[in-house]
């Protein structure tokens, strides 16, 4: 079926929420972000999330109020949802590693200019153009800002079709409170997979906060300037603090977290998307056999979940990090614990995606090592 008539299905119904929906990850972002009150999508091809930009390409040539720009560039696009931003309309791009890389520049333009945007990375093998498969390297690029300058994004780290649909529709709501870009970080396999999905209830457009500080021409008000280039010194470093309290605000309100069979546990395994799907399924075989082991989900990448994660270190001294990467979310654990725990680390990078089996047995070799 093709996208634009499955898009029109799923629109027809005027949104029942009661009712699940097969789709892919890629197609629930694009749905998502329409019932979230996007209007404005700009992108370049690149796999593996080119279905999201076919289906926002459908979805907003049904809307009255849609704009749909398939642009010449990753560069171009970023540089389009800045306008968009700019005049007050819900934005989004999306891509993934090397066109991430493209847009870092606009992603600092967009933080230095406090403009709301939501920018999705469907992860893939690299670095260099690598590979279509799906990895989780640019955990590093998604949560230091990845471009110039101080400052960060807020990263959501979807695992399922439901989280996706539901951190989607989030992610447009923290852009416009804080005024700053969200990433919402999932990869390949996730934007691939079918699942069933309950949608949420669109947003009433016109329900929305107002943004007073938008530029919709200035009749009879005094003009608005919105700008990054800030030539005293002084002044940036007014601009600099005054993100770093937004941040620190952020971090002190958003700091999500699953966790699974914890409450008993000697050894945690950290884990976050595609990676916490496989995790969960080797700590389910591993219970089984009688070890004590948990499962510990980051949902909010930055910020980091620390407070939620130092909880659990009085039961649970050592803790397992894997990731599909060489090795970065492990670095945001050492940092939370600060020499408190002794931590483990399992990594395949390069798309390679593991088995729970694989996993298991790498939990039993550590558990039996600290027991």
């Amino acid at each position: 079926m093709p996208c634009a008539r499955r898009y029109a299905l799923t629109l027809q119904s005027r949104f029942i929420v009661s009712e699940k929906v097969l789709m892919s990850g890629n197609h629930v972002i694009g749905e998502a972000a329409v019932r979230a009150g996007c209007r404005f999508y700009a992108g370049y091809p690149i796999t593996p999330q080119n279905e999201l930009t076919e289906y926002m390409a459908g979805a907003m040539a049904r809307l009255k109020d849609g704009i749909f720009i398939q642009a010449e560039s990753e560069i171009a696009a970023i540089n389009m949802v800045i306008g968009a931003s700019m005049a007050g309309c819900r934005a989004m791009t999306s891509s993934s590693g090397p066109g991430i890389s493209l847009k870092q520049e606009g992603i600092s333009f967009l933080s230095a200019q406090e403009l709301p945007a939501v920018i999705v990375n469907c992860m893939r093998g690299g670095p260099g153009l690598g590979n279509i498969a799906p990895s989780q390297g640019d955990y590093f690029q998604a949560t230091r800002g990845g471009g110039h300058g101080d400052y960060r994004n807020i990263v959501l780290a979807p695992a399922s079709g439901q989280e996706l649909a539901d951190m989607t529709m989030r992610a447009f709501d923290y852009a416009d409170e804080y005024r700053t870009p969200v990433m919402i970080l999932q990869d390949g396999m996730m934007g691939q997979m079918m699942e069933p999905v309950i949608f949420p209830e669109p947003v009433d457009l016109k329900k929305l906060p107002a943004k007073p500080w938008i530029l919709d021409g200035a009749d009879g008000r005094p003009s608005r300037v919105i700008k990054s280039l800030l030539l005293d010194p002084d002044v940036e470093e007014e601009l600099n603090w005054k993100l770093a309290r937004k941040y620190e605000d952020i971090t002190n309100k958003i700091q999500n977290a699953e966790t699974y069979m914890t409450s008993d546990a000697r050894l945690i395994v950290i884990a976050y998307g595609t990676a916490a799907r496989i995790a969960k399924g080797a700590v389910k075989r591993v219970r089984d056999l009688g070890y004590k082991v948990g499962l510990f989900r980051p949902t909010t990448l930055y910020p980091f979940p620390k407070r939620l994660l130092v909880d659990l270190r009085e039961n649970a001294k050592d803790l397992l990090v894997f990731e599909m990467s060489t090795g970065q979310m492990v670095e945001d654990v050492r940092l939370s614990m600060e020499g408190s725990s002794n931590i483990h680390f399992y990594g395949r990078p390069g798309g390679i995606i593991s088995t729970p089996y694989e996993i298991a047995e790498k939990i039993k070799e550590v558990y039996k090592n600290i027991c």
